[in-house]
């Protein structure tokens, strides 16, 4: 019997997964008429057209959809066959982690597992991939290796297992005026606010719950990140309302004359996830990256 070409099955789950010929030779680092040829071979092993122009796109058949579940296991099975014993040795690894991540993560745990890493896996690198304005392909297209992120917003082959919950409190210089009476809603609204949003939105969630009770606050700063926004609380009498209370144990160390204090509105905390494509699940080195940040977090919750 003759043994087909496996190669075949990888680019017939690449493909599947980039419904596209330009966008599967990027990935394989193959040319567009060599990607289209192999489309070819694999139409004519499977005897089905696999992916049938619809407009300016191409769309998979009945009988690609009913084999694209299947394919990637056996993709991902052989990738775990092929990978384990060369990884096996995280001493000696050679691998850059990509990591889209918030500064609040990695500034409450990066030197954890820069330190960890150091000691485990020596000749590995990190990567912080700042946060989009939108959840792209990265993660499909193996641009990044992990996201860790709020929004569980991801397309059903992604694997997500949640970090964390976060709740938020309010921060201030240690002398604000704040701080001389009770801090009411009212009081809240009288001192400008400083927005921390990477899309540069001044408002959000607490503005929909002042809103009800039929106030509003002025932003009068709106930054993309939560340290951009806590140096100029030091000087200044902008009140930042929305600090996620796990990077409180940052401040100290830099020395900040800052104080916190409990929001006079009731807000929702936000669940922490951390977010990887399944041809990741069981490579060895991406497990230990996952299950050590995993560890960080469910102790620091302890």
């Amino acid at each position: 019997m003759q043994i087909p070409d496996l190669n075949l099955l990888v680019a017939l789950n690449v493909l599947l997964e980039e419904g596209s010929v330009v966008g599967a030779a990027r990935r394989m680092n193959l040319s567009a008429p060599a990607m289209s040829r192999t489309l070819t071979r694999i139409r004519e092993v499977l005897n089905d057209p696999i992916l049938v122009r619809s407009g300016r796109g191409l769309v998979p058949t009945p009988r690609a959809l009913e084999l694209r579940e299947q394919v990637r296991g056996v993709v991902e099975l052989a990738h775990g066959v092929f990978t384990q014993s060369q990884d096996s040795d995280l001493r000696a690894l050679e691998r850059t982690f990509s990591i889209r991540s918030n500064d609040v993560f990695f500034g409450v745990y990066g030197e954890a597992l820069r330190q960890r890493m150091a000691l485990e896996m020596p000749k590995a690198t990190l990567r912080v991939v700042p946060e989009g304005f939108t959840d792209d392909q990265a993660l499909n297209e193996g641009r990044i290796d992990l996201t860790i992120c709020a929004a569980n917003k991801f397309s059903s082959e992604i694997k997500v297992q949640q970090l964390f919950t976060c709740p938020f409190v309010g921060l201030a210089r240690e002398d604000h005026p704040i701080f001389d009476q009770p801090i009411t809603v009212q009081r809240f609204t009288e001192f400008d606010h400083i927005s921390v949003s990477r899309r540069g939105l001044p408002r959000g969630p607490i503005d929909s719950v002042l809103a009800e009770r039929g106030l509003e606050r002025r932003v009068s700063f709106t930054t993309p990140t939560f340290y951009s926004a806590i140096f100029a609380l030091s000087s200044s009498n902008l009140i930042l309302p929305l600090m996620p209370q796990l990077l409180l144990k940052t401040l100290e160390p830099m020395g900040l004359k800052l104080r916190a204090f409990e929001l006079p509105i009731t807000l929702q905390p936000v669940n922490i996830f951390q977010a990887w494509h399944p041809r990741l699940d069981n490579d060895h080195a991406h497990r230990w990256l996952r299950r050590t940040l995993k560890n960080f977090c469910d102790n620091a919750c302890v």
